[in-house]
Order: C-alpha cells, then sequence, then structure tokens
C-alpha cells in the first residue's frame, strides 16, 4: 500500500513537473516566436527620416535578437490606413507595438485596444493624447521649435514677417514644433507670423504652397520648414523665385536633398534628429516593458542645428550621414 502511494505522489508530481515545464517552455517558445511589431507614419521610401529610424530598429533587433514586422502607409497624411494596420496588428498579437502615431486624438481609441489585448505599446517621434504607451521615445519638439527659431536670428533681425510650412497638423511632432517656432517668435511685438501652412508630408504640395504663399507676401524675411518634405519643397520655390537668396530659411531633419540646399546657400541651417537611435532605443525600450520592467516614460533623443558653417566637422557629419541605404 505504501509503495502504491508513493508510486501515485511521485507520478502527480512528475506530471506537475511536467505540467510546470511545459508552461514555462510554451511561454518562452511564444516570446521568441511572437515578433514586435513597427508602425511608421510611412513606408514611403522617399523620406530619409524613416529609412534611417529602419536603421536603427534593425540594429535594436540583430542586438537583441528580436524580430520586428514593419507595415505602414504610402503617406503620412493617410490617418485612416493607420488606423487599420493598427486594428490588424492586435489581432496578430505580438509581443509589443512601436508606434509613431499620424494623429494626436484619432489614434486614441485604438491604441487604447492595444493595451487592453494586453500588448505592449511603445511611441516613437509621435505620441498620443493621454500618454497611453509605456514610453514615447522622441525629440523635444518644443525645444526644437525654439532652436529654429534662435538661429534664424543670426540671419534676419528687426522687425520681420515669417512663414511657417508644416505637414501633417494633427500630429504631436508637428505641434510642439510649430508651439515652439511660434510662442518663440511672438514674444517680439514688431514680428508677424504668417497662418501655418500645411503640406501633408507631401514635397509637392509644400513647393506649390511656397510659391504661391511668396507671390501673396513680398515682405516675407524668414521661412521655418518643419520636417523633411516641406523643407526640401520650401527650398525648391524659394530656388525658383528668391534667386538672390533675400528670404532666409530654417528647416528640419537631413536628406541629402537638403544638404544640397545647405551647400547652395538656400538653405541656412537644418534643426536635426536622430532618428537611428529613436529606432534603436523603441526597441530596445519595448523588450524592457514586455519584461516587466520598469522604463522611462519619456526618452528625449535630442536634436542638433546644422548649418553650412559647421556642416563638415566630423559629429555632424555623423548627423547628416546616418548610414542611409542607397
Amino acid at each position: 500500500m505504501k509503495i502504491r502511494v508513493g508510486s501515485v505522489a511521485i507520478a502527480v508530481i512528475m506530471i506537475l513537473l511536467i505540467t510546470a515545464g511545459y508552461v514555462v517552455l510554451s511561454q518562452g517558445l511564444e516570446g521568441k516566436e511572437r515578433p514586435m511589431i513597427l508602425i511608421p507614419k510611412t513606408i514611403d521610401p522617399h523620406v530619409e527620416f524613416w529609412r534611417v529610424l529602419n536603421q536603427g530598429v534593425s540594429a535594436a533587433a540583430k542586438e537583441y535578437k528580436t524580430e520586428v514586422k514593419v507595415i505602414g502607409t504610402k503617406s503620412e497624411s493617410d490617418i485612416e490606413e493607420q488606423i487599420k494596420l493598427l486594428e490588424m496588428a492586435i489581432t496578430e498579437k505580438p509581443k509589443a507595438i512601436i508606434l509613431a502615431a499620424t494623429d494626436y486624438n484619432r489614434l486614441v481609441p485604438t491604441a487604447q485596444k492595444v493595451i487592453d489585448a494586453g500588448i505592449t505599446l511603445i511611441t516613437v517621434d509621435s505620441g498620443l493624447e493621454g500618454g497611453l504607451s509605456a514610453s514615447l521615445i522622441a525629440t523635444d519638439n518644443y525645444a526644437a521649435g525654439r532652436k529654429a527659431v534662435e538661429t534664424m536670428k543670426n540671419y534676419v533681425q528687426g522687425p520681420a514677417t515669417y512663414a511657417i510650412v508644416s505637414f501633417v497638423k494633427t500630429s504631436t511632432t508637428q505641434m510642439d514644433r510649430e508651439n515652439g517656432v511660434r510662442d518663440h517668435l511672438t514674444q517680439d511685438p514688431s514680428i508677424q507670423v504668417l497662418d501655418t501652412l500645411y503640406s501633408n508630408g507631401s514635397e509637392d504640395k509644400a513647393y506649390e504652397q511656397t510659391k504661391k504663399l511668396l507671390s501673396e507676401h513680398a515682405d516675407i524675411r524668414g521661412i521655418f520648414g518643419l520636417n523633411e518634405v516641406s523643407t526640401i519643397g520650401a527650398a525648391r520655390a524659394l530656388k525658383e523665385l528668391d534667386p538672390e537668396q533675400r528670404i532666409k530659411l530654417i528647416g528640419f531633419d537631413s536628406s541629402t536633398d537638403e544638404v544640397a540646399f545647405l551647400e547652395a546657400g538656400i538653405l541656412q541651417a537644418t534643426v536635426v534628429q536622430k532618428p537611428f537611435n529613436m529606432g534603436y532605443l523603441a526597441v530596445r525600450t519595448a523588450l524592457e516593458a514586455y519584461e516587466g520592467k520598469k522604463v522611462k516614460v519619456n526618452i528625449d533623443t535630442g536634436s542638433e542645428v546644422i548649418t553650412k558653417e559647421n556642416m563638415y566637422t566630423s559629429e555632424n557629419q555623423k548627423l547628416l550621414f546616418p548610414f542611409v541605404e542607397k
């Protein structure tokens, strides 16, 4: 009898150990097999900012031995399509979703579904109302807007009229950057700031808007281009309509076209972000949050002002040419 009881007890223990082992193993396999999903604002290959951010993501994925699936829209302005992609991502049950929200408010209900589904949510570049994500990895865009204004003062002094050419009106990146520029410009009552133009992430639209702007406002002395495509579009218009370079342009981001406009003196300076760092830190932070580790709510990846005069320093060359695959 003792022997029978002992055998039953051993069998029960073995079953429990096997079951426990199965749970641990299955969780381990599940963690390895489930990828992360990155949803940038766009997968348009012509926008170098997102290409470089993806390189940071790839570097971190390789280092931390995790898979990252990238899905996105053709245009930064296609908010409805990004919402659909986020809905689709939830059904795949990834270990984490890294989102660059194209809209500060409209993505919130779907982002809440991500959290309700128990999926780790990290935002990169642009956040969401209410700070839903475990962490936001981005430039301090308000401070970056202030940097742009301080840089403009090196080229334009005294009473002046300024224009702002921006991108998608409802993204936090845009709103913070525009507020940074406007708040610091309007501290001087002698300065006039025209209504902001929104290109919706289209270089050609920024170009056409700037041409129309120049035809209607002969008194403009300075233009702020608040992202890569807005800056390039404005620079193309200035190249055609302001050959004497009377109007000064301060832009954002870095691309081969922007470097060419810097060298030509059409673009006086550009506020450069660090998209590689953003992508890398987004993956690393997502993994930490997924593993239950405490992560910072906001991670500022910083920005630097690049001018024609300082663009050839070794540090700034790394920022202007961050290993873009051609």
